[in-house]
């Protein structure tokens, strides 16, 4: 029984300026079919060595495989549908999996686009493909795809069918991943010329913010053993020569326990490794004596979601104490030799060149090493997307990237608030190229901060930055000529949005059997500041009681 996993060769010039990033998801369900007994387990990856159709067509009838999958996040699902249809044309007997968050929630849609995939895996992966390929390798599974829970298929006269759920994995640390299945010689990054991973420290998040849907995915927050965790990058290191990871969790701080331990497990094996992480301002202010911990630890570079709370233009962001604990806990990382990097997020419907202006001034006062203006993007499938109705124009997933923009402000269209991105871009990191990076006196953030400089320049002299030479951008002169080639032909019928609506029935999850969000105004703005309060830098935190609980339910 012969597995062949390929990664769709998408790209859109947004995190890969930093270098080629390891799909860790097949060194996960590699690792957990071996345990399972399935060791032919082959994988293509057609994204890093940017192979044609015709390459990964070759690849599949040279390898001969019985199954093959493909993930997908949004903006690359129609890479992956594509990808897979390339599969049944070479042999219709191949069965064919999609696995990632786009389709665990927009199935209904998927399955009718691209009715060739035999299954859509719903959430969490490794025990529902195990089960999968056991069932494939028994004979049952097309004659019974129901023989499998936690997946949803089309049956043959269109009707879109999915199983009850499978429960997640509560010991996580059962999962063992096989990173010996990666190219390791092509994960390369670029601010330091070294191997990079991508690990998982827990999956899920305590909390609902209606912009993400992290927490609905996993659907319970489970947290490793930091030990094993610690053990997995050891081998990393020293088997595959990785030389900087970054921990794949929205928050790995959220259990603070849990993080510490993590921290003194990689500070006791000196593996001289440096790693970043994403995580919340609070979590930083909470920790703030920790820091040279952390530091110790490797810990290098950190992103904070800082401003997503103005472009919401929410009463409760709007407080002068939010943008000061933003400003200190940039200044207290750098204090503490911890390269810092301000995420904000524009392209709402209210912007204006008012408030990029203003989160740009907001950047050069707060002054982290990096900043990023990433693009507005509603998920299709979280809850704040159905709160915007109508106002979603574009329904072309494949520009869903956060370097595209979606939503169209009121007071501007989208190729001026492209040039004022850019604008705020070239001020920012002209300052840090000219007066600050070379000037850093920590000898180690200063190399670090040249590196990530390097990887900016490199990618906008080769016009990927931001899919600029995509879009034919070449500087303000051509704003108004700036082409997003959106595809106007792709919509959600009626039918297809019923049937969207109803996909997490059932879907059963830590918060509840579905955490239905209050729509009505006055309510609205209230719910949605709390939710994201959570997730960009509010005063939320994860108790040391809701800690112990996670730590029985993991155990």
């Amino acid at each position: 029984m012969r597995v062949l996993f390929i990664h769709p060769n998408y790209h859109s010039g947004g995190a890969e300026i930093a270098g080629n990033w390891p799909p860790a998801w097949v060194a996960y369900l590699a690792g957990y079919l071996k345990a399972g007994g399935y060791t032919d387990v082959i994988f293509v990856d057609a994204m890093t060595n940017d192979l044609s159709e015709d390459q990964v067509r070759e690849k599949i009838t040279t390898l001969k495989p019985d199954i093959v999958g493909c993930t997908a996040i949004t903006p690359a699902i129609y890479k992956a549908e594509r990808t897979l249809q390339i599969v049944k044309e070479v042999n219709p007997d191949i069965v064919t999996v999609l696995g990632g968050i786009h389709g665990t929630f927009m199935y209904p849609q998927v399955l009718k686009e691209a009715p060739w995939i035999d299954a859509v895996v719903r959430g969490e992966g490794e025990q529902v493909m195990l089960n999968l390929v056991t069932a494939v390798d028994e004979g049952r599974f097309m004659a019974d795809r129901n023989c499998v829970n936690g997946i949803a298929f089309a049956t043959p006269d269109g009707k879109v069918v999915a199983t009850p759920a499978e429960p997640p994995i509560q010991d996580l640390d059962r999962i063992t991943p096989d990173w010996g299945i990666l190219e390791w010689d092509k994960y390369i990054y670029i601010p330091m010329n070294k191997r990079v991973a991508i690990p998982n420290f827990a999956r899920g998040c305590p909390f609902t913010c209606s912009f993400c849907s992290q927490w609905k995915f996993w659907r319970d927050y489970r947290i490793r053993d930091p030990k094993k965790v610690v053990d997995e990058i050891e081998t990393l290191v020293k088997e595959h020569d990785v030389g900087f990871f970054i921990l794949a969790d929205e928050e790995p701080t959220i259990h603070r326990k849990k993080f510490i331990e993590f921290c003194e497990e990689l500070i006791k094996r000196d593996l001289g490794v440096l790693w970043g992480i994403n995580t919340r301002v609070t979590d930083i202010l909470r920790d703030e004596k920790l820091l040279p911990l952390f530091r110790k630890a490797g810990l290098i570079h950190v992103s904070l979601g800082t401003e997503a709370a103005a472009q919401l233009k929410l009463d409760m962001f709007n407080k002068e104490t939010t943008i000061e604990q933003n400003k200190r806990a940039i200044q207290l990382l750098k204090d503490n030799g911890i390269v810092t990097e301000a995420q904000f997020i524009v392209g709402l419907e209210n912007e204006t060149a008012e408030t990029l202006e203003e989160t740009y001034k907001m950047a050069r006062d707060w002054n982290p090493d990096m900043a990023n203006w990433a693009m507005y993007t509603p998920w299709p499938f979280s809850d704040l997307f159905q709160e915007l109705g109508d106002k979603v124009e574009v329904f072309d997933f494949e520009k869903y990237n956060f370097v595209t923009p979606i939503m169209k402000p009121d007071a501007m269209d989208r190729g001026e608030l492209l040039d004022r991105v850019m604008n705020n871009y070239r001020r920012f990191f002209m300052n840090k190229a000219f007066l600050q990076y070379p000037f850093t006196k920590d000898k180690l953030r200063r190399k670090y901060l040249m590196g990530c400089l390097k990887a900016f320049l490199k990618s906008g002299f080769e016009r990927k930055f931001y899919d600029l030479g995509r879009v034919g951008y070449w500087g303000p002169q051509t704003k108004k000529t700036v082409n997003f080639s959106f595809d106007k032909e792709r919509r959600i019928d009626a039918q297809t949005a019923d049937e969207l609506s109803r996909v997490d029935d059932g879907w059963v999850t830590m918060h509840g059997p579905k955490i239905e969000m209050r729509r009505r105004k006055g309510d609205d703005n209230f719910e949605l500041a709390k939710a994201a309060m959570a997730c960009g830098g509010g005063t939320e935190q994860l108790s040391e009681e809701q800690q112990a609980a996670t730590e029985v339910r993991a155990s």
